[in-house]
């Protein structure tokens, strides 16, 4: 088993980035299409990860108001369990702070929450809906 991730640098990784979320937000979660990509496409840094150079693994980050913003965090349903999802988080934040950024923040689905905070994350926010999807906010200093 090896698992690997990159920045996306090119068009097929951010094609195979763009199919992780579609299968994972629209096809699965049900996150109508339109809504799953949006302006923040063109200036989020994006990484992919991959099981056995196979892509099954995706997420994005930007700076808002001088913290990092992980979005977009997501593992194929047929690869879950592997610690992708930690990959993930991992990629991201070492963008993060090779860019020079001091705290992450994410709007994690209330079902991973106990999976961020494995990570050093801790909730912010009250529940709220994202898609009519439970949500919280959570913070990590980096």
């Amino acid at each position: 088993m090896t698992i690997t991730s990159r920045l996306v640098a090119n068009e097929q990784d951010l094609k195979a980035v763009y199919d992780i979320r579609k299968k994972v937000f629209v096809d699965e979660q049900g996150v109508p299409a339109e809504n799953e990509y949006d302006e923040f496409e063109e200036s989020s840094k994006h990484v992919l990860v991959l099981y056995n150079n196979e892509p099954v693994a995706a997420g994005r980050v930007r700076v808002v108001d001088g913290v990092a913003k992980l979005q977009r965090i997501c593992v194929l349903a047929s690869h879950r369990k592997y610690g992708l999802g930690r990959a993930v988080v991992e990629a991201l934040e070492s963008v993060a702070r090779e860019d020079g950024l001091k705290e992450a923040k994410l709007n994690g689905q209330t079902h991973a929450e106990a999976f961020y905070s494995k990570l050093g994350y801790h909730t912010v926010s009250d529940v709220f809906l994202e898609e009519g999807i439970p949500h919280v906010t959570m913070k990590k200093t980096l």
